[in-house]
């Protein structure tokens, strides 16, 4: 925490002064007068976050030239503060909290005065979100939002901050024209000041956008986050280096017979620990053997007692993964650092989540799920009802085609990684990608992902080469189709 510095020097050694000094005899036509004390009450709340700001150090020190008077007191639960024997005269008054730096503001002062004996009552707040994007980003405009994110990223090891760190935000806009969808990943870019700090502007809000910082060989994951319609999100990210080491992952179904086939996945490892609990949500009962990793990284599984223990994580700002069967799983971000408190994940059945979903019907949506039907019964083609999805515990939709033979997830020359089947033609082939009757060409995995959730999925119509339907055959291209279908 940075030092506050309200409160001057000759605050504390003025009183130290007069005491070390030769005693005055009084005059005797000084009149003594008694000195009464007022009190200086408030609250201190968090505008962004709409609550009391608990844990503040708020700070009362006279303005007029001669007095002495300073005092510290912290914030309650409440945000509450008081300072109870607090003289006539003008003051300056303001507090200091972590969150004042993750927002890249110096300490908030006011001035009050204060009358013999009287109550004063002064509230202290951080800016609200409009003044804070007016300020940091100017006003919005029609082609940009004005949103922005903002935090703090700091060292893994000991929470200091890092300078020179660059911050990457993305996000996937799509858009349809007469040559069908067009996909688009706009990137902003941030570099944090000495004081860890990065904001980056013009964000979409509301909307959901993935964050990563990154300065040499260290970095963190990529995490999603999600900006809300205040148009202000604040993250901080922990940056840590990682060691590299060698895997070979067990074949993912049964076309991966021969697992020596298999590509080398690299592992990264640190001098990370975790700790948690897994139960349902049911009735809280502790989960066995459920599986705990950090995605491209170490894994464990949980005792009887649902407890599990993670070394040789690497430090920083990572992405976990909860599995276990029969359950909806989780994946979280999580801030491996030197301390950090054990993680409790409750995980819901997939009967529960299931049960919970809610279909809001229009007369499109019903056509689309009657010609889905009527095309279940008489087509050669393979379809995947929501029961079929959950069964396979996605956490993303491509993961979906994982465990569908014939289909694969593979990188391409560019280095992104599609959908793709084998074709008449060729080995494998990309298949052609329709989302409730439009053909969306050229869409990456990545981009499947961030379109559909895999509980937002009414159906999926899987059609291999000699196999489609006229109607989800954009040319003789001599590959499948993909059909989606959403609720």
């Amino acid at each position: 925490m940075r030092p506050f510095h309200l409160l001057r020097l000759g605050v504390f050694l003025m009183p130290a002064l007069a005491a070390l000094a030769p005693a005055r005899a009084p005059r005797a036509d000084v009149q003594r007068t008694e000195v009464r004390r007022a009190e200086v009450h408030g609250a201190v709340y968090d505008s962004i976050a709409g609550k009391p700001l608990a844990g503040a150090l708020v700070q009362l020190v006279a303005a007029d030239s001669g007095s002495t008077y300073g005092r510290t007191v912290v914030s309650d639960s409440l945000g509450a503060f008081r300072f109870a024997d607090a003289p006539s005269g003008r003051f300056t008054l303001g507090f200091y909290h972590a969150v004042l730096d993750s927002l890249g503001l110096e300490p908030l002062l006011r001035t009050i005065t204060v009358a013999d004996g009287g109550s004063v009552r002064a509230d202290l707040a951080t800016p609200s979100a409009a003044r804070l994007r007016m300020a940091i980003c100017g006003a919005p405009t029609p082609q940009n939002s004005g949103a922005v994110v903002m935090g703090i990223v700091r060292h893994a090891t000991d929470r200091a901050p890092a300078s020179g760190v660059t911050v990457i935000a993305e996000w996937l806009e799509l858009s349809f024209g007469s040559g069908g969808m067009n996909r688009r990943m706009p990137r902003r870019l941030a570099t944090t000041r000495e004081t860890g700090w990065f904001a980056i502007c013009h964000v979409p809000s509301p909307g959901s956008m993935t964050l990563m910082a990154t300065r040499g060989a260290d970095s963190t994951a990529t995490i999603p986050v999600e900006v809300s319609s205040s148009g202000l999100l604040r993250r901080e990210l922990y940056l840590g280096a990682a060691r590299v080491v060698a895997a070979v992952p067990p074949p993912r179904d049964s076309t991966q017979k021969d697992s020596t086939t298999l590509q080398v996945r690299r592992l990264h490892v640190g001098d990370g620990r975790l700790t948690g609990t897994v139960r349902a949500t049911t009735d809280g009962r502790p989960l066995a053997g459920a599986q705990i990793s950090i995605l491209d990284g170490p894994q464990t599984r949980t005792n009887a007692r649902g407890e599990w223990t993670l070394t040789d994580a690497p430090p920083g700002t990572r992405m976990l993964e909860v599995r276990a069967v029969g359950y909806y799983p989780e994946r979280r971000a999580v801030d491996i650092v030197d301390t950090v408190a054990p993680l409790k994940v409750a995980l819901a059945t997939f009967k529960s989540v299931l049960d919970t979903m809610k279909i809001s019907a229009t007369r499109t949506v019903d056509m689309n799920l009657v010609g889905f039907q009527e095309r279940r019964r008489s087509s050669v083609g393979r379809f995947l009802a929501p029961r079929d999805i959950a069964v396979r515990q996605p956490f993303v939709t491509s993961e979906i085609f994982r465990s569908v033979p014939g289909l694969f997830l593979d990188r391409t020359m560019d280095a992104e990684e599609k959908v793709m089947m084998r074709g008449l033609f060729e080995d494998r082939c990309e298949p052609a990608i329709y989302i409730n009757g439009q053909w969306m060409n050229g869409l990456t995995s990545g981009d499947l992902d961030g379109f559909i959730r895999p509980n937002d999925i009414a159906g999926i119509e899987v059609y291999m080469a000699g196999q489609v339907p006229a109607q989800f055959q954009p040319g003789l291209g001599g590959c499948g189709s993909l059909v989606f279908w959403t609720k």
